[in-house]
């Protein structure tokens, strides 16, 4: 039989036992420096009194000890310059071996390049079309359409084409505009704005809650915390406008006299506030939400009552024909990564007054956006490796405090009012009709009692741009590699058009052209397909995208 094998002895020791072995160190170390001392033994190194005066040859000794030392010198000056001949000679021979292999790594290069350009086109327009389908299955399912404004730009957060494909639909739809996070501007300007968007559609006063939390969370912090603790009053957490906006759609609900809860679809561009309004509304966290745009991906339905049912929607899409300051507040190129937050700050300086964004900021002045975004990181305390200012971070702050609920700013009211061209007189009294406007108004003056807002030296003053136009819909096309590859073997085989074929084919496509020029409910946007076909340009061993990727 084998013998086990014995255990080692564990080295684990118990604390009196190592305290008692480290005091004995300290008392034994004591001790050899008290030894030491009383015979005057000292670690410190005496320092050289080189050649006495009274030496002989001293002039001969100290000339031998300079030519030594001169010596040591030369041969360490040698050996540092054998030392960079070798990396010199290294650096050429890795430079020629990369130069043999650079031409197909390029290759490679090119033909990564445009397949993660394609993936990324064919992924961005399949989650825009998704978006797009579950925007008007909320304005198709909904008897009242809820357009949520951001205060601090009302007239940028409207998109005409949403509005007018909500009035086109049949079911006599009703829309109602709410103007959140008023306590953001100063109280003049947003009345001098809800007295402008009353002469097109209802308008009700909301500012929402930022701070509701989940069930789960709330049922731990009720099992910890006393009965008897005081509610939180904060800025963040108080909700205005809620009981307005409840009573005006309950007392709708109940004219329409239907078994049916109605239904609230709550649209707008993102980090307008839609599901946080939702929540609000709720008192309880039903819908996800917070400082991130994009957030909401599709629909989502939540009871408020009996009578009345919301829905949640993602953003509207924005279309690439807008300004660049439309596009950098309200759509995701950022976080799409087709443009850098560097770029999107820059375009939202250029708005602003110098002067107001220094007292905003506490930054002395600067030239350009990225003096400013190094003051800022500095300011903050934003710093990299080496206590170098890091801007990326600084700059995607200052985005989060433009398109979060942080930053107080505002845009001026129109001097004058006119309506669009989707708007009629009978439109304008169809939206008005059976709603109860002097409730309303009554509702909108309590809830700007109860706001705190801002004074107006410390809002920055923004230049709007008008409204912004969204996309309703995303035609489908087939990728741009297949169109490629089927333009290329059509040209091959078919023989040159006539002139009369040409005039046969411009004549089919009027038809089509006719036929979707008849739709105004929804706007069409189609992408150009990007020909990325590299053999026309180049010949002999150059990249070809149609025969090298297959």
């Amino acid at each position: 039989m084998k013998r086990p094998k014995l255990k080692r002895a564990s080295k684990r020791l118990s604390c009196s036992k190592r305290y008692k072995i480290q005091r004995k160190v300290r008392e034994h170390n004591r001790k050899l420096r008290k030894e030491a001392k009383k015979k005057g033994v000292s670690k410190r190194v005496k320092k050289d009194l080189g050649v006495p005066s009274s030496a002989p040859f001293k002039e001969e000794v100290l000339r031998e000890a300079e030519q030594r030392r001169l010596q040591v010198e030369e041969e360490k000056e040698r050996k540092r310059q054998v030392k960079i001949e070798e990396r010199a000679q290294k650096r050429q021979k890795d430079k020629e071996a990369a130069n043999r292999e650079t031409e197909p790594k390029a290759k490679k290069a090119r033909r990564d390049d445009q397949a993660n350009r394609l993936a990324k086109q064919t992924v961005n327009k399949s989650s825009k079309q998704f978006l797009c389908a579950e925007l008007n299955k909320v304005i198709d399912a909904s008897d009242v359409v809820i357009e949520v404004l951001d205060a601090r730009d009302p007239l940028g957060c409207r998109c005409p084409q949403l509005e007018e494909a909500v009035l086109q639909r049949g079911g006599n739809k009703k829309l109602l505009l709410v103007l959140n996070k008023i306590d953001l501007v100063p109280k003049e300007n947003v009345e001098r704005w809800i007295n402008c968007l009353q002469q097109e559609f209802p308008v009700v006063a909301f500012k929402a809650s930022t701070q509701i939390r989940d069930k789960t969370v709330q049922a731990k912090k009720s099992r910890i915390v006393a009965s008897n603790e005081v509610l939180d009053k904060s800025r963040g957490a108080a909700c205005f406008g809620s009981d307005c906006l409840s009573e005006l759609l309950t007392s709708y609900a109940a004219k329409l006299q239907s078994e049916a809860a109605l239904k609230v679809g709550v649209v707008g561009f993102t980090n307008v506030g839609k599901s946080s309004l939702i929540n609000s509304m709720k008192g309880m966290f039903a819908c996800n939400a917070g400082v991130k745009r994009g957030i909401t991906k599709s629909m989502q339905e939540v009871h408020i009552s009996k009578t009345v049912k919301l829905m949640d929607s993602p953003g509207v899409v924005v279309s690439p024909s807008n300004p660049r300051s439309s596009v950098v507040l309200r759509s995701l190129q950022v976080e799409e990564g087709h443009e850098s937050v560097l770029d999107a700050v820059t375009t939202l300086l250029k708005q602003c007054e110098k002067t107001q964004i220094m007292l905003q900021y506490n930054v002395p002045d600067f030239r350009n956006s990225l003096e400013f975004l190094t003051l800022l990181a500095k300011k903050r305390g934003y710093l990299q490796k080496g206590a170098l200012p890091n801007t990326e971070q600084a700059a995607s702050v200052f985005l989060a405090d433009w398109t979060g609920a942080k930053l107080s700013y505002h845009c001026k009211v129109p001097g004058s009012h006119h309506l669009p061209p989707y708007l009629t007189d009978s439109l304008l009294a169809d939206m008005q009709k059976d709603w109860d406007l002097s409730k309303l108004r009554s509702g909108n003056q309590e809830t700007l009692k109860g706001v705190k807002f801002p004074n107006q030296a410390s809002s920055v003053t923004f230049t709007s741009k008008g409204p912004t136009e969204g996309v309703m819909t995303v035609c489908e096309e087939q990728p741009a590699a297949a169109a490629t590859e089927g333009g290329g073997t059509q040209q091959q085989d078919q023989p040159e058009q006539t002139a009369e074929d040409s005039t046969e084919a411009e004549e089919s496509e009027k038809p089509q052209k006719t036929s979707l020029e008849k739709k105004p409910k929804r706007v069409q946007f189609q992408s150009v397909p990007i020909d990325i076909s590299l053999s026309a340009g180049s010949s002999g061993d150059a990249y070809d995208f149609n025969t090298d990727f297959k």
